[in-house]
């Protein structure tokens, strides 16, 4: 039977880790059962703690100290170490064979964006481990309702999805955040986007000199047509729960569930 893992990518502050707690929390509410994997060697637990924890193999703050490296430098560090060790993961991962798997992801982009680290470590999943994997992208709705930022939320999401070859679900957080009526009118435009329509605003606030990259920019988005996002508001369970349902199409979890026999059936519809 295939496992079923969602990595949970994102650049730092989009909630990452509040959006991995709030999908345990609802999938423990319909009796669903589900693991954080943290591959973030800085990450510290909030509402869960990790099943699985690569800072039991190797921690960032250690790296600091004894190679004296910064922490970019030492993040990629520790993923070297990783790959160097995947029979850890393996391990590790070993005992989780019928479960559902959350890989918190670090929120440096360039290693999913730029560095062929995550990548590696997705094809070992997938390959020697026997996962359907789907990637979700977050990115914050304050932060796309400038429309400017929203081209390099999308570009960024876009080289995630390109690297890691992942059926890819894009997620706006922290709607919650958006308080101003005229602002959550706004942000409603950026969950389907047109980029081209996007463009005219984009040059009354830049300097003319940008105008033609500006263009070239909202083409490049408009002819890969991959940039999409479902709203995210971490406490309204209807919110997470639309997402879940998402997740599960692409990851194709219902098809990968033991059938029950009909009298399991009905003493669970009993309890």
């Amino acid at each position: 039977m295939s496992r079923v893992g969602v990595l949970v990518l994102g650049p730092a502050g989009a909630g990452k880790s509040t959006f991995c707690n709030s999908i345990i929390t609802h999938m423990q509410s319909i009796g669903r059962r589900a693991h954080i994997v943290n591959l973030d060697p800085a990450a510290e637990a909030t509402k869960y703690e990790f099943t699985i924890d690569i800072r039991d193999l190797i921690s960032l703050e250690d790296v600091m100290e004894e190679f004296g490296l910064g922490p970019n430098g030492s993040l990629i560090y520790c993923f070297e170490y990783l790959l160097n060790n995947l029979d850890w993961l393996d391990e590790e991962i070993g005992d989780y064979n019928d479960e559902y798997l959350i890989f918190d992801c670090p929120g440096q982009i360039e290693l999913y964006t730029h560095i062929p680290v995550l990548p590696t470590i997705v094809r070992h999943l997938q390959n020697q481990l026997n996962f359907n994997l789907c990637a979700t992208y977050l990115l914050e709705a304050p932060f796309v309702i400038d429309t400017s930022k929203f081209f390099s939320g999308a570009l960024s999401a876009m080289s995630a999805m390109i690297l890691l070859e992942l059926p890819h679900i894009n997620i706006l957080s922290k709607l919650d955040l958006v308080k101003d009526s005229h602002n959550k009118k706004t942000l409603k435009k950026f969950l389907n986007p047109d980029p081209l329509l996007l463009t005219d605003k984009v040059n009354e606030e830049t300097n003319p000199r940008f105008h033609k990259l500006n263009e070239a920019i909202a083409n490049l988005v408009d002819d890969f047509g991959m940039v999409q996002f479902l709203p995210l508001e971490a406490k309204n369970t209807e919110s997470v729960a639309t997402i879940l349902s998402y997740i599960d199409d692409v990851t194709q979890w219902a098809e990968a569930q033991e059938p029950k026999e009909p009298n399991d059936q009905i003493e669970i519809d009993d309890m």
